[in-house]
């Protein structure tokens, strides 16, 4: 489960790391739509939805699909700009077709990697993209009714709609933030260019890694509970921090779009990084078993050999043997040699975080 981004022959100057006022825009709206996923930003969202004038705050939630649940592509781009009318004017001049699909992202995730067909253009993704609007509410139905039949307009909407967060609240906040994550690229760049694109992949985040293909070319692999596959031959490959990002670590990967991935400063990760997705499920399927389940209730308070497990629970030492091998795999347990004896004990301070990193791994 992972996002792979082919960079097989890309030059490193075609590798860009970059802060953008519009991906931190769309970073920042979410986490007002959504602060349960944002602890560390209570302060803020509280302070800034307290401001809000009630026909923004409404404007707003007409259009929170853009960004509460999946982050629209438009709001990634893949060429960051010094100021958000820029990169506003940007998004101008992409073809209504384009806009649109990547707007009414809730019509496409199951076609998200593949492509499917425009709303524009065909009746049963439009009929689609309206039932899915309309389980959102009516508000949402309303507004992606709109856009489906007269997209120039809802698209001057939307922008009036950023702007009006600009002066109301982002200017300042970027203001204040722009400072850290253009000091952010400038040191994954430096990275880049003097350590090579395996160190600057590493300073990104424990969850994005360098790897060969199967074609013996390279590939930058996103670790999320997801997979998808894009190629950055023939464009770039764009990375923008976010202040505002953590838990999330977005990766854009259409068809025809430039790769872009968006990642968090500054994760409260304990040492060494969050496990992978792979190892979360390992350490889930380990535990869920009934019989590991009572297990555990044994090796969370002290050391046992095979043999008393087996006595306690009832079942032949290959058994114990069995079910402890499989919590070996998962890294729950730790071992120990007494004599001719071996001890097991669980290591409760990795089940304390499992939660955490199961959290953690299904915002990723």
């Amino acid at each position: 489960m992972s996002v792979t981004i082919d960079i097989t022959g890309l030059p490193h100057e075609r590798i860009v790391f970059g802060p953008s006022p519009l991906a931190e825009l769309g970073a920042a709206l979410h986490a007002l739509s959504e602060p349960g996923h944002h602890a560390r930003l209570n302060g803020w969202v509280t302070s800034t939805s307290a401001g809000l004038k009630p026909e923004l705050a409404d404007r707003l939630h007409e259009a929170d699909f853009l960004w509460r649940s999946a982050r629209s592509d438009i709001l990634l781009p893949a060429r960051p700009r010094e100021t958000l009318a820029e990169e506003l004017d940007d998004l101008d001049t992409m073809p209504d077709e384009q806009y649109v699909d990547a707007a009414l992202e809730i019509s496409c995730a199951s076609h998200y990697g593949t492509g499917a067909p425009s709303p524009l253009a065909d009746g049963a993704t439009r009929e689609r993209v309206l039932d899915l609007a309309a389980a959102r509410g009516p508000h949402q139905a309303a507004f992606v009714r709109r856009m489906l039949t007269d997209p120039p307009a809802v698209r001057g909407w939307i922008r009036r709609l950023l702007e009006d967060c600009d002066e109301a609240f982002f200017a300042e906040t970027w203001r204040r933030v722009r400072v850290q994550l253009a000091a952010d690229a400038r040191h994954k760049t430096e990275l880049l260019r003097r350590k090579g694109l395996t160190d600057a992949v590493a300073a990104v985040s424990p969850a994005v890694s360098l790897t060969k293909t199967a074609t013996g070319g390279r590939a930058v692999v996103i670790d999320k509970l997801t997979s998808g596959c894009t190629s950055a031959a023939g464009s770039g490959l764009t990375f923008v921090p976010t202040a505002f990002g953590w838990p999330h670590l977005l990766a854009l990967y259409a068809p025809g779009w430039q790769p872009v991935v968006q990642y968090p400063l500054g994760s409260p990760e304990p040492s060494g990084g969050a496990p992978s997705v792979e190892t979360v499920k390992l350490r889930l399927e380990a535990v869920a078993h009934p019989m590991r389940m009572r297990m555990c209730r044994s090796l969370a308070r002290g050391w046992y050999t095979t043999g008393e497990l087996a006595d306690t629970y009832g079942i032949s030492a290959p058994e114990v043997s069995r079910h402890l091998a499989v919590m070996r795999k998962a890294g729950l347990l730790t071992t120990r040699r007494r004599g001719r004896y071996v001890l097991h004990q669980l290591d409760v301070t990795l089940v304390a975080r499992l939660g955490s990193d199961f959290l953690e791994g299904v915002l990723r």
